[in-house]
């Protein structure tokens, strides 16, 4: 099926652009504000959601003055066709998300109310990152589609290394981006930074922000830290601390170069085990949408990859658009939107 071939009814995206909690800073500064040709990289979001049919209106929360500024260039602001709302942030990303849907169940960025009716806990929205300069609209389009399709209260995306690899330096020297793993019996994967969600149908919202703070695979303490929390919790128990534990000895020994000890290592979990230990975890119907998202999947989260992604921008965006185009057809004229009230 093309990406372009929906019928439902567009939703709203909230962009996260906080700089509170566990938010990464790049270069000493928030990293959404780090400039790719000019254009800050939550811009760059903001850009590519207006030629995604399945949007209905831009919701970015952030510090809202700083995110005014990085969003209101003449230019920039001419190329937008769907409402932008600014939402101030609070203390940590789920709190963010939280907040904004709240705001979105009452069509006010500046106050919200808790999901009361059926239709409240039944809306759906798309989060992504602020920080994702190498993503196209068909492959936001094409996995909102196979998200809705799964029809889960959340699905998040991942994408298979076997897309990713192709942004790995080829040869000593040269300008690439190395990204590391979830290693699984079904193959290596990495989250695309795209979540479709139903957030009121959620029961376990705070184990989301434990997850996100712990995301970090290449540092031994976050996994010891959160496979301890899984093991002392009642609902993850003991083999869900070992399964957990496993897979993130596989990506360690992914990262050091012992493929095979990873292969051996990830045997003992699959997808569906983690599917279902999530479900547990948060209480929730959570799946996984597994597509060849590839600019998503390549956030900011070093120098190095910035530095990366501001000398290859050029290149790896058109490689990019013809890649989309390939695997999902054209993107399709602009419907305009009625501009609402943004505040920028």
């Amino acid at each position: 099926m093309a990406a372009f071939e929906s019928t439902s009814a567009p939703v709203p995206a909230i962009v996260t652009a906080g700089d509170s909690g566990a938010a990464k800073a790049v270069y000493g500064k928030s990293k959404v504000y780090l400039e790719v040709e000019d254009l800050p990289l939550v811009a760059h979001v903001v850009r590519v959601l207006q030629d995604c049919p399945e949007i209905s209106a831009v919701w970015v929360v952030g510090d809202p003055g700083r995110l005014e500024a990085a969003l209101s260039g003449g230019l920039f602001r001419d190329g937008l066709c769907k409402p932008l709302y600014l939402v101030e942030q609070q203390r940590d990303l789920i709190a963010n998300c939280w907040e904004t849907y709240r705001r979105i169940l009452a069509d006010d960025p500046t106050k919200g109310h808790d999901p009361e009716s059926e239709a409240d806990k039944d809306q759906e929205v798309l989060f992504l990152s602020g920080d994702l300069p190498l993503a196209t609209p068909q492959e936001i389009s094409s996995f909102i589609q196979q998200a809705r399709v799964q029809g889960d209260d959340h699905v998040l995306g991942l994408c298979p290394a076997e897309s990713l690899d192709i942004y790995r330096p080829k040869s000593e020297g040269e300008t690439g981006i190395t990204v590391a793993y979830f290693n699984l019996r079904d193959g290596r994967f990495r989250q695309n930074n795209l979540h479709y969600a139903r957030p009121g149908r959620i029961g376990r919202r705070e184990r989301l922000e434990e997850m996100y703070e712990m995301r970090h695979q290449r540092r031994f303490w976050n996994m010891f830290t959160l496979t301890l929390r899984l093991l002392l919790d009642r609902v993850g128990g003991l083999k869900i601390a070992f399964l957990f534990g496993m897979m993130h000895m596989a990506g360690v020994a992914d990262r050091n170069g012992h493929p095979r000890l990873a292969r051996v290592l990830a045997h003992w979990v699959t997808l569906d085990i983690n599917r279902t230990t999530i479900c547990k975890l948060l209480d929730t119907r959570f799946s996984f949408a597994v597509t060849e998202s590839v600019g998503p999947a390549l956030d900011v989260d070093t120098e190095e990859e910035y530095d990366a992604i501001c000398e290859k921008y050029a290149e790896w965006m058109a490689e990019q658009r013809e890649r989309s185009e390939r695997l999902h057809g054209p993107i399709p004229p602009r419907i305009a939107a009625t501009q609402g009230e943004s505040g920028v």
